[in-house]
């Protein structure tokens, strides 16, 4: 039998695999634990064999047999548990979360991720999440107090019980906990990304993920606009909507955007918008009415902006609705004063899920949008921030326009 070899004070070791399993509890074949062997050693020196590995506590000298040395079959081995944060659903908010009081961040928790229970699922390492609008949603409407929150995000799977999903896939879900590690049981939530282009894992909770599916599935399902007409983009500076201007101008549409602040303007130019503009500096009916009539309109506001687009509107005229941020969490939200216009104008209000999409779209979405990533034809930024500890000041953040490009928070870079 081949014979293992480690470290101590008093010098190598060698002893067989046999001698091993003789004097250890437990069997070294056991791929799901891992140990730290320890021996008594003699203060002159005297050699340590196998017969001396203990369990004792506190061995007045020591020394361990590192996992390395160890045939592969044999490495896996006990390991202390580690620390596995989490962010907390603490309370419903009535207007915008409050960042320690809406979530809180629990650094209490420890998980052992070779002895955790699979229970027919994998265990997965989170390695970034997306921060979004679609969270005050889920604060509403899923989230559930004390349990942590989740949303879209990717991490790598370390243990896995499921034939679909193999240790070292990175998998992609919107069902991703706040959470160092978690074990995924409902395993037809996730599906495992190929990355072909090798790119940054974070850009798949952004350009190409959630955020850019829905950009790229509603366009491509709603838009049939020819060349030369135009097209407004509200909140131009979002993950979705700067993908859209791209797509649009891909597609020879004039492009107006707004966004909240002049260095968003800026971002929203370097984009390709023809014209982009400050909507807390310009109103948005005169930009309208000068670059106007739209052929399509983008919503992803709601209230006065989209009052404004139907004023602007052109006769048979699109509007690809995808949300109405300014109404969440609003009691009352702005009342539209001039729906009769869809009407005389003949407009077509369009509604959409992008999930809803998916079976036509997603496919096309795989082999058009990482491509043009790579190779710089779709451009993206990110507001990346580095620990679940800082989830509540970025979600405030999102919410009130501090953030440009997608909010991804990085919970590990290894």
């Amino acid at each position: 039998m081949a014979a293992l070899r480690g470290t101590s004070s008093c010098g190598p070791l060698s002893f067989s695999a046999e001698e091993l399993t003789r004097t250890t509890r437990g069997s070294p074949k056991t791929d799901g634990k891992r140990w730290q062997s320890k021996t008594k050693c003699c203060a002159l020196g005297r050699t340590c064999g196998a017969r001396q590995l203990c369990r004792d506590s506190q061995p007045s000298l020591a020394h361990f047999l590192k996992p390395e040395s160890l045939p592969k079959t044999h490495r896996k081995l006990e390991m202390p548990p580690i620390k596995n944060g989490r962010v907390l659903f603490n309370e419903t908010p009535t207007d915008h979360p409050v960042p320690g009081r809406t979530t809180v961040y629990d650094g209490s928790q420890t998980i052992d991720p070779d002895m955790v229970p699979l229970n027919g699922g994998f265990l997965v390492k989170t390695l970034v999440v997306s921060i979004e609008p679609l969270i005050l949603r889920k604060m509403n409407l899923l989230y559930v107090i004390g349990q942590p929150i989740s949303n879209f995000g990717v991490g790598v799977v370390l243990r896995s019980e499921d034939s679909a999903f193999k240790p070292g896939d990175h998998v992609y879900s919107g069902d991703i906990l706040f959470q160092e590690y978690f074990v995924a049981t409902d395993t037809s939530l996730f599906q495992v990304l190929e990355n072909k282009q090798n790119l940054p894992w974070s850009v798949y909770v952004g350009v190409c993920g959630m955020p850019g599916q829905t950009a790229h599935h509603g366009w491509r399902e709603f838009a049939h606009a020819p060349k030369g007409k135009v097209a407004f983009v509200s909140s131009g500076a979002g993950p979705v909507e700067a993908t859209v201007i791209q797509l649009a101008k891909q597609d020879g549409l004039k492009v107006i955007a707004s966004a909240g602040s002049d260095e968003k303007v800026e971002f929203v130019k370097s984009l390709g918008a023809d014209v982009a503009f400050n909507y807390k500096k310009e109103q948005i009916a005169d930009v309208l009415q000068r670059e106007g009539p739209t052929d399509i309109y983008w919503d992803n506001v709601g209230g006065e902006t989209l009052e404004a687009a139907i004023n602007a509107a052109a006769i048979g005229g699109r509007f690809i609705e995808c949300g109405m941020v300014s109404g969440y969490n609003k009691e009352t939200p702005y009342p539209v004063k001039n729906l009769m216009l869809i009407v005389v104008k003949e407009l077509q209000i369009l509604g959409f899920l992008s999930s809803s999409l998916q079976t036509k779209h997603l496919a096309n979405f795989y082999r058009e949008i990482p491509p043009a990533v790579a190779r710089g034809e779709i451009k993206y930024f990110e507001d990346r921030r580095l620990g679940l500890e800082n989830v509540g000041e970025t979600i405030l953040d999102m919410l009130t326009g501090q953030i440009k490009g997608k909010s991804v928070i990085v919970v590990s870079q290894k």
